[in-house]
Protein backbone atom coordinates (compact mmCIF):
# COMPACT_ATOMS: atom_id res chain seq x y z
CA UNK A 1 0.00 0.00 0.00
CA UNK A 2 2.79 2.47 0.83
CA UNK A 3 4.56 1.97 -2.21
CA UNK A 4 1.35 2.15 -4.30
CA UNK A 5 0.94 5.37 -2.87
CA UNK A 6 4.50 6.66 -3.09
CA UNK A 7 4.72 6.34 -6.95
CA UNK A 8 1.94 8.82 -7.06
CA UNK A 9 3.09 11.50 -5.15
CA UNK A 10 5.95 13.83 -6.32
CA UNK A 11 9.26 15.57 -4.66
CA UNK A 12 9.63 19.12 -5.69
CA UNK A 13 13.38 20.33 -4.68
CA UNK A 14 13.79 23.84 -3.07
CA UNK A 15 10.23 24.56 -2.30
CA UNK A 16 9.13 26.65 -0.48
CA UNK A 17 12.63 27.85 0.32
CA UNK A 18 16.08 26.55 -0.40
CA UNK A 19 16.88 23.00 0.85
CA UNK A 20 13.33 21.68 1.19
CA UNK A 21 11.91 18.58 -0.48
CA UNK A 22 7.97 19.35 -0.48
CA UNK A 23 5.89 16.34 -1.33
CA UNK A 24 3.58 17.29 -3.87
CA UNK A 25 0.19 15.63 -3.19
CA UNK A 26 -1.92 17.20 -5.95
CA UNK A 27 -0.41 14.02 -8.64
CA UNK A 28 -2.37 11.69 -6.08
CA UNK A 29 -5.53 14.17 -6.03
CA UNK A 30 -6.04 14.19 -9.23
CA UNK A 31 -5.89 10.44 -9.89
CA UNK A 32 -8.96 9.67 -8.42
CA UNK A 33 -8.77 5.93 -8.58
CA UNK A 34 -5.47 6.67 -5.82
CA UNK A 35 -7.41 9.43 -4.14
CA UNK A 36 -10.45 6.96 -3.89
CA UNK A 37 -8.66 4.27 -2.38
CA UNK A 38 -6.50 6.70 0.11
CA UNK A 39 -9.64 7.80 1.56
CA UNK A 40 -11.19 4.07 1.87
CA UNK A 41 -8.11 3.33 3.44
CA UNK A 42 -8.36 5.61 6.27
CA UNK A 43 -12.08 4.74 6.54
CA UNK A 44 -11.16 1.42 7.04
CA UNK A 45 -8.94 2.61 9.63
CA UNK A 46 -10.89 4.89 11.40
CA UNK A 47 -14.61 4.08 11.14
CA UNK A 48 -13.90 1.82 14.12
CA UNK A 49 -12.98 4.38 16.01
CA UNK A 50 -16.17 6.04 16.44
CA UNK A 51 -15.21 9.46 16.67
CA UNK A 52 -17.48 12.43 16.60
CA UNK A 53 -14.90 14.89 13.95
CA UNK A 54 -12.38 15.23 11.81
CA UNK A 55 -10.13 18.09 12.76
CA UNK A 56 -8.07 18.98 9.13
CA UNK A 57 -5.12 21.26 9.45
CA UNK A 58 -4.73 23.88 6.64
CA UNK A 59 -4.78 23.90 3.56
CA UNK A 60 -4.21 19.95 2.49
CA UNK A 61 -5.64 18.68 5.63
CA UNK A 62 -8.59 20.20 4.72
CA UNK A 63 -8.51 18.42 1.31
CA UNK A 64 -7.99 14.87 3.21
CA UNK A 65 -10.56 15.87 6.03
CA UNK A 66 -13.59 16.82 4.84
CA UNK A 67 -13.89 13.88 2.46
CA UNK A 68 -12.89 11.39 5.06
CA UNK A 69 -14.94 13.43 7.62
CA UNK A 70 -18.25 12.69 5.49
CA UNK A 71 -17.07 8.48 4.90
CA UNK A 72 -17.21 8.27 8.26
CA UNK A 73 -20.41 10.41 9.09
CA UNK A 74 -19.03 13.00 10.86
CA UNK A 75 -18.69 16.65 11.69
CA UNK A 76 -15.80 18.43 10.05
CA UNK A 77 -13.55 21.33 11.63
CA UNK A 78 -10.98 23.15 10.12
CA UNK A 79 -8.15 24.67 11.51
CA UNK A 80 -6.75 27.60 10.27
CA UNK A 81 -4.25 30.55 9.84
CA UNK A 82 -4.88 33.28 11.78
CA UNK A 83 -7.82 35.71 10.80
CA UNK A 84 -9.15 33.01 7.90
CA UNK A 85 -12.03 31.93 10.36
CA UNK A 86 -14.65 34.44 11.05
CA UNK A 87 -15.77 33.45 14.54
CA UNK A 88 -14.26 33.56 18.45
CA UNK A 89 -11.26 31.44 18.43
CA UNK A 90 -8.10 30.15 20.08
CA UNK A 91 -4.88 30.19 18.55
CA UNK A 92 -1.40 28.21 19.65
CA UNK A 93 1.32 29.17 17.93
CA UNK A 94 4.19 26.90 16.96
CA UNK A 95 7.58 26.20 15.27
CA UNK A 96 7.95 24.83 11.21
CA UNK A 97 11.29 22.90 9.71
CA UNK A 98 11.85 26.62 7.60
CA UNK A 99 10.10 29.52 10.93
CA UNK A 100 6.95 29.57 12.79
CA UNK A 101 3.73 30.21 12.51
CA UNK A 102 0.42 30.56 14.39
CA UNK A 103 -3.61 28.32 13.54
CA UNK A 104 -6.71 29.03 15.28
CA UNK A 105 -9.82 26.81 16.06
CA UNK A 106 -13.05 28.07 16.21
CA UNK A 107 -14.18 27.91 19.94
CA UNK A 108 -17.43 26.36 19.51
CA UNK A 109 -15.51 24.04 17.40
CA UNK A 110 -17.10 20.67 18.74
CA UNK A 111 -20.74 22.15 18.85
CA UNK A 112 -21.53 21.25 22.61
CA UNK A 113 -20.70 17.79 21.87
CA UNK A 114 -18.94 16.83 25.72
CA UNK A 115 -15.93 15.01 25.54
CA UNK A 116 -15.75 15.22 22.05
CA UNK A 117 -13.53 12.42 20.32
CA UNK A 118 -11.44 13.91 17.43
CA UNK A 119 -9.52 12.79 14.43
CA UNK A 120 -6.77 15.01 13.37
CA UNK A 121 -5.53 15.22 9.57
CA UNK A 122 -3.21 16.24 7.77
CA UNK A 123 -1.01 15.35 4.87
CA UNK A 124 2.15 15.22 5.74
CA UNK A 125 3.99 14.97 9.72
CA UNK A 126 7.35 16.61 9.41
CA UNK A 127 8.87 18.38 12.86
CA UNK A 128 5.49 17.68 14.69
CA UNK A 129 5.17 21.93 15.44
CA UNK A 130 1.91 22.23 13.09
CA UNK A 131 0.20 19.01 14.84
CA UNK A 132 0.92 19.21 18.30
CA UNK A 133 -0.33 22.78 18.09
CA UNK A 134 -3.70 21.31 16.74
CA UNK A 135 -3.50 18.59 19.33
CA UNK A 136 -3.38 20.89 22.00
CA UNK A 137 -5.76 23.04 20.49
CA UNK A 138 -8.34 20.18 20.33
CA UNK A 139 -7.48 19.17 24.03
CA UNK A 140 -8.37 22.88 24.94
CA UNK A 141 -11.69 22.58 24.26
CA UNK A 142 -12.10 19.81 26.34
CA UNK A 143 -11.94 17.27 23.47
CA UNK A 144 -9.36 14.32 23.07
CA UNK A 145 -7.71 13.56 19.97
CA UNK A 146 -8.24 9.36 19.39
CA UNK A 147 -5.86 9.45 16.82
CA UNK A 148 -3.54 11.62 14.09
CA UNK A 149 -3.62 10.80 10.74
CA UNK A 150 -0.66 11.82 7.79
CA UNK A 151 -0.65 10.79 4.39
CA UNK A 152 3.14 10.95 4.86
CA UNK A 153 5.69 10.71 7.58
CA UNK A 154 9.02 11.98 7.50
CA UNK A 155 10.70 9.66 10.14
CA UNK A 156 13.76 11.44 10.56
CA UNK A 157 12.40 14.99 11.46
CA UNK A 158 11.07 12.81 14.76
CA UNK A 159 7.51 15.14 14.74
CA UNK A 160 5.75 11.40 15.64
CA UNK A 161 7.50 11.84 19.36
CA UNK A 162 5.91 15.66 19.51
CA UNK A 163 2.29 14.22 19.47
CA UNK A 164 2.75 10.37 20.70
CA UNK A 165 1.42 11.94 23.94
CA UNK A 166 -2.40 12.47 21.87
CA UNK A 167 -2.81 9.08 20.89
CA UNK A 168 -1.86 6.58 18.14
CA UNK A 169 -0.85 7.74 14.74
CA UNK A 170 -1.43 7.00 11.39
CA UNK A 171 0.61 7.46 8.52
CA UNK A 172 0.66 5.59 5.48
CA UNK A 173 3.98 6.83 4.19
CA UNK A 174 6.82 6.65 6.16
CA UNK A 175 9.96 8.39 4.15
Amino acid sequence: MERYFSSKIRDVANFPKEGIVFKDITTLLNDRVAFSRLLSHFECELLPLKADFVVGIESRGFVLGAPLADRLGIGFVPVRKPGKLPHETLSKSYKLEYGTDEIQIHKDAFCGVKNARVIVVDDLLATGGTAKAACELVTELGASVVKSCFLIELVALGGAEKIREFGEILSIIKA
